[in-house]
């Protein structure tokens, strides 16, 4: 094939032409010339409709496959996620190239910023996007936000949020990646493919081509990078089993860890503004996820070891999906009142209740770095004005080693805690780098608990608290971190669901896996 130049289908975008040229050189690289060729699609011509208002499917794909079936290019470049499951029998998807970023990123003007709201959007914000998927989750994690319609190219997207027209806007991070776009004027938020779940195959490429072309498509299997077929393949044959098209309010997201075990995120909802179900799950049985989907079971009853406010999205999601939650804290908390923060560099909060027991001294933290020991807390700690330097991820022990390598060896860090406190991340610190103060107490709590399907547990204190007067017997058990964990297993509790993050989205996301 080195004696023959080919011709490739791409839509006019800035975008489309990036990708285009992405694969032109890649194909250079392995001996094959190629030139490009521009076609416009039903996306491109209808810019001033949402994507619910354009009849029929593959918007931004048709034309090009036409084109592909009649011979007039030899193979077209297409972001997979706006890429029918079902393709014309003529034709399939000859390679898909390393993956870049699968995430959302949320560009927000600076005027429109408030970290003390979920997103760090104002009040009543206006958001642009015509992704229906984005719309539902927006509205799923902020029930207030005004949500508008946003067409045009990557660049015209920005224009109009600089333009004042919208108060933030939502694009896919690889587009921003591709283009290597300047958005330092924004404040930016990357938006993590396990909370947002993005669309099937988002941020990979797919070279599509005639079936009939097997020389291309052998050649062309060359640039597959294996990893990412497999997790993108995995993500559209969900969708495909879901029947929804690639504009439906449907996400998910698959990975492969270093074992070699799938974790898979979904979420789905029939309208824009009805609460999905979203679950994460391990299973590899394609019908099964479907199946979780389409045939929702309902009142399962559950408990969980907190207190939950109105706005709690675990109680949200559960509820809105046909299940009886309780919560109830087995613990109480009481302030040890300190005058004055001791002399140091960092402030270290391993828990809410461990900042809200120094609260009174929040101007003092202003001149010091803050840590926090989850995803949780620093998100608690922005909301209270606070901007967190350092935030755990994965095992205390895991977090403790990062820290360890954060801290300068003159540096102090002061940890607020409990009278109850584990203290995993400052047992593993010299003396001279640590203040370790009891500024509450934790008193447990002796209360009978009703017999529930799901028992879910949000420290280690509720853990003992519990198994004071109450027993486990085939319950299914879910824990918020590895130190919730450990403790129930002391309790002899043999089988633990342990959530990917000590967050509550990722507990109901956990609690939907086990229904």
């Amino acid at each position: 094939m080195s004696n023959l130049k080919i011709t490739i289908g791409s839509r006019g975008s800035r975008l489309a032409l990036w990708q285009a040229n992405h694969i032109k050189e890649k194909l250079t690289l392995t001996g094959l010339e190629s030139e490009i060729k521009i076609i416009k699609t039903k996306g491109d011509q209808f810019q001033h409709l949402s994507f619910d208002k354009i009849e029929g499917k593959g918007f931004f794909t048709k034309e090009l496959e036409i084109a592909l079936i009649k011979e007039e290019i030899d193979l077209a470049v297409h972001s997979l996620k706006d890429l029918e499951t079902q393709q014309p029998k003529e034709l399939s998807i000859a390679a898909v190239p390393i993956r870049e970023n699968p995430s959302d990123t949320l560009l927000i003007n600076l005027n429109s910023v408030d970290k003390s709201q979920d997103l760090n959007i104002i009040k009543n914000g206006k958001i642009g996007t015509s992704s229906a998927r984005r719309k539902n989750q927006l509205l799923l994690f902020r029930e207030d936000l005004i949500i508008k319609d946003l067409r045009g190219n990557v660049p015209t997207r920005i224009q109009k949020l600089k333009d004042g027209y919208y108060d933030a806007i939502v694009l896919a991070k690889a587009g921003i990646n591709r283009l290597n776009i300047d958005i330092s004027d924004f404040h930016i938020i990357d938006l993590s493919p396990m909370t947002f779940i993005p669309a099937p195959a988002q941020g990979a490429l797919g070279i599509q081509t005639k079936n009939s072309n097997h020389k291309l498509k052998k050649f062309l299997n060359k640039l597959t990078d294996k990893e990412t077929l497999d997790n993108v393949f995995f993500e559209r044959k969900i969708l495909e089993g879901i029947g929804g098209g690639c504009h439906s309010p449907m996400g998910a997201f698959s990975k492969i860890d270093k074992n070699g075990d799938r974790s898979t995120w979904v979420s789905y909802s029939e309208k824009i503004d009805k609460t999905p179900i979203r679950f994460l799950t391990y299973s590899n049985d394609i019908s099964a996820i479907v199946d979780k989907v389409k045939n929702k079971t309902k009142n399962k009853k559950i408990w969980i070891s907190r207190r939950l406010n109105d706005k709690s999205i675990f109680r949200k999601l559960l509820t809105y999906n046909g299940h009886y939650i309780s919560g109830q804290s087995l613990i109480e908390k009481e302030i040890i009142k300190i005058n004055q923060l001791p002399k140091c560099d960092w402030v270290f909060f391993n828990s809410i209740f461990s900042f809200d027991s120094v609260k009174e001294l929040k101007n003092n933290f202003l001149d010091k770095k803050i840590a926090a020991y989850g995803k949780s807390t620093a998100s608690y700690l922005t909301k209270n004005g606070l901007n967190v330097d350092f935030i755990g991820k994965g095992s205390p022990n895991e977090t403790s080693k990062r820290f360890k390598k954060v801290l300068k060896n003159t540096e102090i860090a002061f940890f607020p805690s409990s009278n109850r406190t584990i203290g995993t991340v400052q047992g593993i610190l010299d003396e001279k780098n640590k203040i370790v103060l009891s500024t509450y107490k934790t008193t447990l709590i002796e209360v009978s608990i009703k017999t529930n399907d799901f028992y879910v547990f949000t420290s280690p204190s509720n853990v003992e608290a519990f198994f004071k007067i109450n027993q486990l017997k085939n319950n299914k058990v879910i824990s918020i971190g590895p130190s919730t964990t450990n403790r129930l297993k002391d309790f002899g509790v043999k089988v633990v669901n342990e959530a990917f993050e000590s967050t509550e989205l990722a507990l109901a996301d956990v609690v939907f896996s086990l229904i």
